[in-house]
């Protein structure tokens, strides 16, 4: 039984799904156990973006009142995710000097040192949502991952930047402010959903998380325990439900459910052969060896650009670790044969670690990792992210004081 004080609510906000997962800390402290699960489908949001701030909080509402009628609680405050293709990455550098008489580098330096990193020069009308230390340099000695403790003069960092555009940021958190309830911290999707399915081993050897949702895929990639690169394509499983209904010359209604239930990545040998036949209004009979080549081009080209952006970093067919597919879109039946051929990397679908109770819906991974990044944070004890949320509430409201 939950106790109502320690449960963490994550809300992930799709193009295709709108979703909620309320869970609580196992007493044995070996996982979470899942008190709540709901998904709507998802209006207002386009391609990761909230464009209709209402539309998205009448979803919000029905969400909570339904978590409200299974629990009897009432989630109060909401960990909530961020997509979208104006999420960027971009390095940075920071340095301070050690500001102990002894020259023992101690947490403060470290705050002071990624604070410094962040002040580098964005495009307008952007902003930071979080900075990734990749490693600390200290007295020109590098390659250190931990520094408090440590003795020198200097400290210096080399971080990674997330970023985004501050008007759809604004929406966002309008839409979830709308719904009566408090925000303890906004998460790019797929940090979030890396907290989730991907294992601290994972991280360190170097692996790649494909987060395949209905309007974008998002990459990240990892490599010492730390996220080195970070990219997102504004194409997903969505574009597949078109590719088939345009293919078939179908309606999109159609086309959704023979994705879902005949959907696959290729066929082999008899399977080829295999008709299908839609019936309705206009009867069409089509081959499953059609349906698997509209399917695969498309799963092909966003491995395509998930290449190109491996070959930027010069990590193409290097991360020992290979691919994780993660999101809704890698549910698609032979998907993992597809990403090793064209990837030329191991890979396997990536489920949520330690969720008890957690329907097999992949869909959820990211709302899991709000959960897990609830956790880190210590939302059970309801304290504020140490991120710099705080201040960008701040400046939201003050959209609204004359």
């Amino acid at each position: 039984m939950f106790k109502p004080n320690n449960i963490i609510a994550g809300l992930d906000i799709g193009t295709g799904f709108i979703k909620i997962l309320v869970a609580s800390k196992n007493e044995d402290a070996t996982g979470f156990e899942v008190v709540a699960q709901f998904k709507e489908p998802s209006f207002g949001v386009r391609r990761g973006v909230v464009i209709d701030i209402n539309k998205v909080t009448r979803i919000i509402q029905i969400l909570l009142n339904k978590v409200r009628e299974q629990t009897g609680q009432k989630i109060e405050s909401v960990f909530v995710n961020i997509g979208g293709c104006h999420l960027f990455c971009s390095t940075s550098k920071g340095m301070v000097a050690v500001s102990r008489a002894d020259q023992r580098i101690s947490e403060l330096d470290v705050n002071r040192v990624i604070e410094s990193a962040r002040t580098v020069s964005l495009p307008s009308n952007n902003e930071i949502l979080e900075v990734f230390p990749r490693e600390f340099i200290v007295d020109n000695e590098r390659g250190i991952k931990e520094v408090i403790g440590m003795q020198g003069g200097r400290v210096e960092v080399e971080a990674l930047i997330l970023a985004a555009f501050s008007p759809y940021v604004n929406n966002l958190t309008q839409a979830v402010l709308n719904s009566d309830i408090r925000i303890l911290d906004i998460v790019p999707s797929v940090t979030a959903t890396s907290l989730a399915v991907l294992s601290p081993k994972q991280k360190e050897l170097g692996v790649a998380l494909l987060d395949i949702g209905a309007g974008t895929s998002e990459l990240a990639v990892f490599e010492e325990g730390e996220l080195i690169h970070l990219a997102i394509f504004p194409m997903g499983s969505s574009n597949i439900t078109n590719d088939i209904a345009i293919g078939l010359k179908i309606d999109i209604d159609t086309a959704e459910i023979i994705k879902t239930e005949r959907g696959t990545c290729f066929c082999k040998g008899s399977e080829k052969k295999e008709k299908i036949e839609v019936e309705g209004e206009s009867p069409v009979v089509f081959s499953q060896k059609m349906l698997a080549k509209i399917i695969g081009a498309r799963v092909s080209e966003i491995f395509g650009e998930v290449q190109k952006e491996l070959k930027k970093i010069s990590r193409d067919g290097l991360l020992p670790a290979g691919m994780v597919l993660s999101g809704g879109g890698a549910k698609m039946p032979g998907i993992v044969e597809l990403a090793k051929k064209e990837l030329k990397l191991p890979c396997r679908i990536g489920k949520p670690l330690d969720f008890l109770n957690l329907d097999d819906d992949l869909s959820f991974a990211s709302a899991c990792g709000l959960i897990v990044k609830g956790e880190d944070l210590g939302s059970i004890d309801r304290r504020p992210s140490v991120s710099n949320f705080g201040e960008r509430v701040k400046k939201f409201l003050k959209i609204f004081i004359p």
